[in-house]
């Protein structure tokens, strides 16, 4: 039995091939062998979030990218997702791609730390997992708001972004 609906962006993503974005002409190429996250450059959340992320990422492997840089739009594409109304934070690390829950709960075990406790929703349904994301996804405007251009990383964490000026 699934734990998602078949056609979930989880899903679907947990079933794509690994570094199949490589195939891809309209993918400019990357750095893929440390983890890159692609997020909404102009969600406050998202935004808090990854300067976060940054914070905690002691080794500083992980790499950042606006889902509306050329990059970011590019990736999105390439994995059926709507550049514009955004379903999910986009996580790639060893060539798969990671959405919604599946995501955040990857992203807890790369930066470690009391992070790891989030392991204790894995054994919930993917489907309810994706639930709770997308609720906060859902409202994440109303509650944190929205800044008209991406924000541009504090010098903390400027030099893991790729691609951060939107074209």
């Amino acid at each position: 039995m699934t734990n998602a609906r078949p056609d979930s962006v989880s899903h679907r993503l947990a079933k794509t091939a690994r570094y199949s974005y490589r195939q891809e002409s309209s993918v400019p190429s990357f750095d893929d062998t440390r983890p890159l996250v692609i997020y909404d450059g102009v969600c406050v959340l998202c935004s808090r979030a990854m300067r976060n992320i940054a914070r905690r990422d002691r080794s500083g492997a992980i790499q950042f990218a606006s889902a509306q840089s050329p990059l970011g739009r590019a990736l999105f594409r390439h994995y059926r997702l709507d550049p514009v109304a955004f379903e999910t934070v986009l996580l790639l690390r060893d060539g798969r791609a990671f959405g919604k829950m599946d995501m955040a709960l990857e992203m807890a075990r790369l930066i470690g730390g009391p992070w790891r406790l989030s392991a204790i929703f894995l054994p919930l349904p993917r489907r309810f997992r994706d639930m709770a994301y997308d609720l906060v996804a859902k409202n994440r405007y109303r509650l944190f708001g929205r800044t008209e251009t991406c924000m541009l990383p504090d010098a903390s964490w400027r030099a893991r972004v790729i691609d951060h000026s939107a074209e």
